[in-house]
């Protein structure tokens, strides 16, 4: 398979036109995102024990240079900006580590320490940023922890921080929406192998760095790779006004169920007159259904919170800031950059739900839609990360579903059996290749890639149609002027072209694990039943976990996992097996890999009944593939 194509003339036109369209005149956000600097990490470069390198921010000198064709000129802004790195001054007391990561971390100094807020995506980062911090503001020991909500890359840092010895001391509360920890790990372990896979195209984090390759990702550049871990919550905010002081700094929290993510919360410090709006407002258009998967947002209750969040806040704070970019700085500046925001995600849910009561589909509705010029000219409304053509298609989802209404959508073939009738009809894949080769010259790349991924999903080994997809996901991603789109069409074509690059990252860590209830174990393991295997087993199984002194019964019946805590006053049959064991031992033998045999020979379980039963239960377990087929079948 050869190398990327270079952007075609039509590509650098539509470049061309984009930069003569786009407000570059307007310098503020560069000047913002320079602001307060003090020092940079040097080298840019963050490593584990070994030496494997986690994150390299220096592979993006090359965005210092002019924009090339092959990058949309408003995304190769973007990402200059936020590829500046180091350590920043947001106001008197709170600092801010950007660029060493996809999210930023911000620290505000109180009494005797430091509160870390949102310590980046993996303890290696954070461990790297909270040095830079040190080396600047003085060894501060850190004497509290906030999550501001349940993505990874704002908790998955805390062991870089701070231990889970000075937490269970109480030298160092952790602070989270309430609900915080069943979201993280839901989102991380259920369907974390489906959302890790494509996690890697989205954020195209193994994809080569430069005007070919990846540039960024819109949010921030892309995901470290290293140790994620998670301490749990200590502290719940549970309410808005909710007060809390940690080493005397003044929090007063609002929070924000169904926005970015289902357990969010912002907050402002009174004393420093800052606002911390978590990722409920950045420098871009944000995702309402983001493309590695994820609930649906809800666009109508992010805009209604946004509006709460100006009248409880925003006109007592001098400067606004948050988990990713950089802070907006101005009473009204600010004031009116929140109302853009909720401006936008208020436009899209209503406009969206006006024209699917007409009858309009997602994918129509999204060709059509045009924000207001008010909104479309400001830069933090763009569709560097979210779009307005996913973010409508996932309104319609979510008020919809995935029917359009007509009948001849209802039962379509799946993929592959799609792909063979498309072929057959159309004449052949050597039929197929030659009309779209004459597309791809004429620049409907659109087009080629809906036609030729028939030819592949018919025929996996076609390599003329792989070549030709590949060149045509490379035109599709240099014209992007969305981070993700970008990573995804470039990492399907890097897959068409050198095979796949499975998921870099590991989205069930050790904590993460270790954080999970007894019900989310047994809901991740019924998760991975195979039913058609498991049909024609029935077991019954006791686990008395000895530190919760509590007993799990777990029923295996026509393929379903059912499981709940034993009642102590109903009178029930007893188990085929009682295994009596640790939580932590549980996670292991069933999660986490562990051979259950070395644990019953080192005393960690002890079994009743018959042991054969846990074979049975094994035997019908499903192990996700984090390699799966995304581009071929």
């Amino acid at each position: 398979m050869s190398t990327a194509t270079e952007p075609s003339t039509v590509i650098a036109a539509a470049q061309r036109r984009a930069a003569a369209a786009l407000p570059f005149a307007d310098e503020t956000d560069r000047a913002d995102a320079r602001r307060g600097f003090i020092a940079a990490l040097d080298p840019g470069v963050v490593t584990m024990a070994d030496g494997t390198v986690v994150w390299d921010s220096d592979s993006y000198e090359f965005l210092r240079e002019p924009c090339p064709a092959s990058v949309h000129p408003g995304l190769w802004r973007q990402s200059g900006l936020v590829v500046e790195q180091g350590l920043f001054e947001v106001t008197e007391g709170i600092y801010q580590i950007r660029g060493l990561d996809l999210s930023n971390m911000t620290l505000v100094e109180g009494d005797s320490g430091v509160v870390v807020i949102d310590p980046l995506l993996c303890a290696e980062t954070a461990a790297a940023g909270l040095a830079l911090y040190r080396a600047h503001r003085g060894d501060r020991p850190v004497t509290g922890l906030v999550y501001t909500h349940s993505h990874v890359d704002h908790f998955g840092g805390a062991l870089g921080v701070t231990t889970e010895e000075e937490v269970a001391a109480g030298r160092c509360p952790v602070l989270a929406p309430a609900g915080l920890l069943e979201h993280a790990v839901a989102e991380n372990v259920y369907a974390g192998a489906a959302m890790a896979r494509r996690a890697a195209y989205m954020y195209g984090a193994v994809l080569p760095r430069g005007p070919l390759g990846q540039v960024g990702a819109g949010l921030g550049q892309t995901t470290s790779l290293g140790t994620v871990t998670l301490i749990p919550p200590t502290v719940d905010i549970v309410e808005t006004g909710q007060r809390e002081i940690v080493d005397g700094v003044q929090m007063v929290f609002q929070v924000t169920p169904g926005t970015e993510a289902p357990a969010e919360m912002n907050f402002h410090l009174p004393d420093h007159r800052a606002l911390c709006m978590a990722e409920n407002a950045t420098h871009t258009q944000h995702n309402l259904l983001t493309l590695r998967g994820a609930l649906v947002r809800d666009p109508h209750v992010w805009a209604k919170y946004l509006t709460e969040s100006i009248n409880l806040f925003a006109r007592d704070a001098d400067v606004v800031f948050a988990s990713h970019h950089w802070p907006t700085w101005g009473t009204d500046r600010l004031v009116e950059y929140l109302a853009l925001q909720r401006d936008l995600y208020g436009y899209l849910h209503d406009q969206t739900v006006r024209l699917l009561n007409q009858g309009y589909v997602g994918a129509e509705i999204a060709e059509r839609f045009a924000l207001p010029p008010a909104i479309d000219a400001a830069w933090h409304t763009r569709g560097f990360y979210g779009s307005v053509s996913h973010n409508v298609k996932a309104i319609y989802q979510r008020y919809m579903g995935w029917f359009d209404g007509n009948p001849a959508t209802l039962w379509e073939y799946p993929p592959v059996e799609s792909a063979e009738r498309h072929v057959e009809f159309m004449g052949g894949a050597d039929e197929i290749l030659r009309k779209a080769r004459a597309s791809y010259a004429a620049g409907d790349y659109r087009w080629v890639a809906q036609v030729v991924n028939y030819v592949i999903f018919a025929d996996p080994d076609n390599s003329a149609a792989k070549e030709l997809q590949a060149s045509t996901f490379e035109q599709l991603g240099y014209g992007a002027e969305n981070a993700t789109w970008r990573n995804f069409y470039l990492s399907g074509a890097y897959e068409l072209r050198y095979g796949t690059f499975g998921t870099p990252t590991t989205p069930e860590s050790p904590t993460a694990l270790a954080a999970l209830s007894t019900e989310q174990i047994f809901d991740a393991l019924a998760l991975r039943v195979d039913g058609p295997v498991a049909w024609g087993h029935r077991l019954v199984t006791d686990w008395h976990l000895v530190d919760e002194d509590r007993t799990h019964r777990v029923e295996l019946r026509n393929g379903l996992l059912v499981h709940y805590d034993r009642p102590d006053h109903v009178k029930m049959p007893d188990p085929d097996t009682l295994f009596t064991l640790t939580r932590r031992t549980l996670i292991r033998v069933l999660l986490a890999g562990d051979d259950f045999g070395v644990a019953v020979a080192a005393g960690d379980i002890a079994i009743e009944g018959d042991p054969v039963t846990l074979a049975d239960l094994v035997g019908v377990l499903d192990t996700p593939d984090p390699d799966f087929a995304i581009v071929t079948p």
